[in-house]
C-alpha cells in the first residue's frame, strides 16, 4: 500500500483547473451558490450566530481584511473562516456525501473563501482548491467508514473535514508536496469533532464544522511558513485512520484519485433536516399526495431505517418524539414525519412555527422508529427508508431507496436557484440576488471572487 499521506499531498501539488471534467466544474458551482444562501440566511436567523459573532468582536478578531456574507465587518482570515464555516453548517441544509456520510462543502469553501480573500484569486482557482478539499476529505470519510466513526462519538465533517480544508487552503496559497504533508501532520492534532450534541441540543456541531475550516486555513498557513507537522498523518500508528477509526480502509482513501472524482457523489438537501431523515420525508410527502388522507385519520406511522440512521435520527425515541428546539427538531425523525405529515411541505421557518406546536407535537407520538432490512441492505451507499401509515384502518407502505438530492436523484439547476431564493429573499433583494447568482454560476470566467462578498451585503 502506497503512503496515503504522500500521495495525497503529491495530489495537491499537481492538480490543476485544466484537469477537472467539465460536470465537475458545474457540480462545484451549483454546491457553491447552496452553500452561500445558506450562510446568507443562517447570518440573520440562526439562534447561535450572535454569540459567534459576539465572541469573535471580544476576542479582536473583526479588524482584518476578510469578509463573511451578508456581513459588512471585516475579520482577519481565520475568524472569517471560523464563521463562514460555522454558518454553512447552522441549519443543517448543506450537502453531504451518503456513504463516507459527511457534509463537505461548510468545513471546505470556508476555508477556501477565507484564503482565496487572502490571495484574491480567481474563480478558477477557488474551484479547483473547492474540488481537492473535498476528493480529501470524502475520502478520509470512506477510508475511516462512517458507522465505526460515529460509534467512537466522533462527528465526520469535522473530524475529516480539517484536512479537506487544510487542502483547500494549501492550494491558494501555494504549497509544496512537502508542505501539504507538514500541513496534514499539523491538522492532525486538531481534528476533533463530539457527537455529545445530540443529547441536549446544543449548537456545537455547527462550531466543530467552522473550527475545522478554521484549523484547516491555520494548519496550511503554518506549514507554508515552514512550521514543521508530523508525517503520515493518515496511515501513521497515532495517525488519523489509527487513532479515530481502528485501520480503516486506506484503499479507499486512494481508489481513483484524480480520476474518479467523488465531488460528483456529494448530494444536496431540500429539507433543513439531517439527512437521513430525507429518504423518510420523500415517501411520506408520496404517500400524503397519493392518498390525499386527513390528519384526523392518520393512526400509525412507523419508519425503517439503518441502524446507523435510526441511532442518529430515531433513538432513544422518547426524546426524539419531544424536540424541544431546532437543533432535537433537525434530528428528529417523528418531528420531521409529522411536519411532512400535516404541512405536506419542510422549509427552515418551519422550525420557529412548528416547535411549540401542540397538534405537531401530538402527532409526533403517533411515529415510531425502527431498523429496516431493506434500508441497512443499502446502507451505506444510500440513506433510504421505508415508511408505513395507516390510516381509517389501512396501511400504506413507501419504500425510498434514492432520496432527492442524491446525485442518481439530483436537483434541477432551477430547484437550485429556488432554494437559494428561499433563503436569502428577506435579505436580498431580487436585482441583488439575481447578480449574485448569476455571478457563482459563471464564477470560472472570473479574474477575481472579490465580487462574491459584495454582492451579497
Amino acid at each position: 500500500m502506497k503512503n496515503v499521506t504522500e500521495t495525497m499531498a503529491e495530489f495537491c501539488e499537481k492538480i490543476k483547473f485544466e484537469i477537472l471534467p467539465e460536470k465537475v466544474v458545474k457540480r462545484a458551482k451549483l454546491l457553491i451558490l447552496d452553500t452561500v444562501g445558506i450562510i446568507i440566511r443562517a447570518r440573520h436567523d440562526v439562534e447561535s450566530t450572535n454569540s459567534l459573532i459576539s465572541a469573535v468582536n471580544k476576542l479582536d478578531l473583526n479588524n482584518g481584511n476578510c469578509q463573511v456574507f451578508s456581513d459588512k465587518s471585516k475579520y482577519v482570515p481565520s475568524a472569517a473562516a471560523l464563521i463562514n464555516g460555522t454558518l454553512a453548517h447552522s441549519l443543517d441544509f448543506d450537502d453531504t456525501h451518503a456513504e463516507a456520510s459527511l457534509h463537505s462543502s461548510a468545513p471546505i469553501l470556508a476555508s477556501a473563501f477565507a484564503a482565496a480573500q487572502m490571495k484574491n484569486c480567481s474563480g478558477q482557482e477557488l474551484i479547483t482548491a473547492c474540488v481537492l478539499g473535498y476528493e480529501i476529505q470524502i475520502r478520509l470519510g470512506l477510508a475511516g467508514g462512517s458507522s465505526a466513526h460515529y460509534k467512537r462519538g466522533f462527528h465526520p465533517t469535522a473530524t475529516c473535514g480539517i484536512f479537506g480544508a487544510a487542502a483547500a487552503a494549501g492550494y491558494i496559497v501555494g504549497l509544496s508536496k512537502k508542505q501539504f504533508i507538514s500541513a496534514f501532520g499539523i491538522a492532525l492534532s486538531q481534528s476533533s469533532g463530539s457527537m455529545q450534541f445530540l443529547n441536549d441540543g446544543s449548537w456545537t456541531k455547527r462550531s466543530h464544522v467552522g473550527q475545522a475550516a478554521q484549523n484547516g486555513l491555520n494548519s496550511a498557513i503554518l506549514a507554508g511558513e515552514g512550521f514543521k507537522g508530523p508525517k503520515e498523518a493518515f496511515e501513521g500508528k497515532w495517525g488519523y485512520l489509527n487513532s479515530f477509526v481502528s485501520g480503516g480502509d486506506l484503499s479507499k482513501a486512494l481508489e481513483g484519485l484524480g480520476e474518479k472524482f467523488e465531488t460528483l457523489n456529494l448530494g444536496v438537501k431540500p429539507y433543513p433536516s439531517c439527512r437521513y431523515s430525507h429518504a423518510a420525508i420523500d415517501g411520506l410527502l408520496e404517500l400524503k399526495k397519493e392518498i390525499n388522507f386527513h390528519i384526523n385519520d392518520l393512526e400509525d406511522v412507523d419508519v425503517g431505517l439503518s441502524e446507523t440512521a435510526l441511532n442518529i435520527i430515531g433513538c432513544p425515541l422518547e426524546e426524539k418524539q419531544n424536540p424541544e428546539n431546532v437543533v432535537d427538531g433537525q434530528f428528529s425523525m417523528p418531528f420531521c414525519a409529522a411536519l411532512v405529515l400535516k404541512n405536506g411541505s419542510f422549509t427552515w421557518d418551519d422550525y420557529k412555527l412548528n416547535l411549540k406546536n401542540e397538534d405537531i407535537l401530538d402527532l409526533c407520538k403517533k411515529v415510531n422508529v425502527s431498523q429496516d432490512k431493506q434500508a441497512e441492505e443499502c446502507c451505506p451507499k444510500y440513506m433510504s427508508a421505508n415508511v408505513k401509515i395507516k390510516v381509517s384502518g389501512k396501511v400504506y407502505e413507501k419504500f425510498v431507496k434514492i432520496p432527492k438530492g442524491d446525485p442518481e436523484n439530483f436537483m434541477t439547476d432551477q430547484e437550485f436557484e429556488d432554494k437559494f431564493d428561499g433563503l436569502t429573499s428577506p435579505y436580498l433583494s431580487e436585482g441583488k440576488s439575481d447578480e449574485l447568482k448569476k455571478f457563482m454560476l459563471r464564477i470560472d470566467n472570473a479574474n477575481s471572487i472579490k465580487s462574491l462578498f459584495e454582492l451579497s451585503n
